[in-house]
């Protein structure tokens, strides 16, 4: 295989040429202009025909001719260079991007996107229309970004095998508690990367349009680890409960105490709960989850109206926990517990909670579901088996 097929098939592999541009992308490329001093900056990725710009700043990203492509020598030689005036090398003399058919470079800086597999795949560039000097600190900082690049390339390519490994074996608890300890390393290892490089930025940084890009890098992040550690739970979720007596009621009072900063105690109505043989931080976190979910759906501009309450059903307590928030159309009732599902966007979340609690309920020897309640809004439940004296 030749090196264009080879970049090729990690290009793919990454699955960001068909996308718009992610965002921690775009805070990185705005991080490098703002540290080289200069208004333009790409990630290319450089397949065996074309150069794609993924992530730009200070101008609008195409595609182009390889041919045309100035980044090509850093991604054959696998070395970085940078330039305080483009125009004056022969390299890159007659290329269309220093002389006016495309751009007028003059100042230049490309560092190699290496992944972990050793395939150079693109660079991170940034660039100028005037030529000025090139500094020690642009060249590393240059290049701590490029690693961090590859890193967010890596996480979510991690993430999103993670999640399609998650659908394929949502069956077998143990395989993929197995999976979960396997991937942890991997996943967190690039983020950990991430995170301690943008700490040390922030030591060295003074201007407030850095800093402000830095903490929209920071957020995204976070966001990456909340994504990650939701996935996690899910996965290693699902391990016998145990055989414990537990009061839900009591286990309401906590999870209404753990919520009392989003939801008011007041607008939850409580009914009696039963006791029932299992785990309670499992159980507790299927009633945090249901009841947090009840407020977030709310009608914008009105107050939560949650209630909880149980009955007996055939050899099990049905606990119910309804609102009035928008309800779910019955064709889409089951694909709310489905990992990484989410209907509403508008909303803050990740698609995991629902499909954990039913793995929770389902280890318990139970089941879930939803329906609409009367007068407008859902109704969750769970149905477990009754506590033997």
């Amino acid at each position: 295989m030749n090196p264009g097929e080879t970049r090729d098939r990690s290009i793919a592999a990454y699955d960001v040429l068909d996308h718009p541009p992610r965002r921690e992308l775009d805070s990185l490329v705005e991080l490098a202009a703002q540290l080289a001093g200069v208004p333009f900056a790409a990630v290319n990725l450089l397949s065996s025909h074309s150069q794609h710009q993924v992530a730009t700043a200070g101008f609008e990203g195409t595609d182009s001719p390889i041919d045309h492509s100035m980044c090509r020598l850093v991604v054959e030689s696998g070395k970085p260079i940078m330039l305080e005036d483009a125009g004056e090398d022969v390299r890159f003399a007659e290329n269309p991007w220093t002389t006016g058919e495309i751009a007028e470079v003059k100042y230049y800086g490309s560092h190699p996107l290496t992944t972990p597999a050793g395939v150079t795949i693109g660079t991170l560039c940034v660039f100028d229309d005037h030529s000025h000097e090139v500094t020690p600190e642009a060249t590393r900082g240059l290049a701590q970004l490029a690693d961090r690049v590859v890193d967010v390339l890596e996480l979510e390519l991690a993430s999103r095998r993670l999640s399609e490994a998650n659908a394929r074996l949502s069956t077998s608890n143990q395989r993929l508690a197995h999976f979960a300890g396997q991937v942890s390393h991997d996943l967190k290892n690039p983020l950990t990367s991430i995170s301690l490089s943008l700490e040390t930025l922030e030591l060295d940084i003074d201007d407030p349009d850095q800093l402000d890009t830095l903490a929209r890098a920071r957020r995204g992040v976070d966001r990456m680890t909340d994504l990650i550690n939701n996935l996690l739970e899910f996965a290693q979720q699902g391990e016998a409960p145990g055989e414990d007596v537990v009061n839900l009621s009591v286990e309401l009072g906590s999870a209404l105490d753990d919520l009392a900063g989003r939801v008011p105690r007041e607008r939850v109505g409580v009914g009696e709960l039963p006791l029932v043989r299992g785990d309670a931080g499992q159980l507790r976190s299927v009633l945090m989850n249901l009841i947090d979910n009840a407020a977030k759906f709310t009608v914008p501009g009105e107050e939560p109206d949650v209630e909880v309450d149980s009955m007996p059903v055939e050899g099990h307590h049905r606990i119910e926990v309804r609102d009035r928030g928008r309800g779910i159309p019955e064709e889409k009732r089951e694909r709310v517990f489905a990992p990484l599902a989410r209907l509403d966007k508008t909303v803050e979340g990740s698609g995991i909670g629902l499909a954990t609690c039913r793995r929770i309920v389902e280890a318990h020897g139970g089941q879930m579901g939803v329906e609409d309640r009367a007068g407008g809004g859902s109704v969750f439940w769970f149905e477990l088996p009754r506590a033997e004296d």
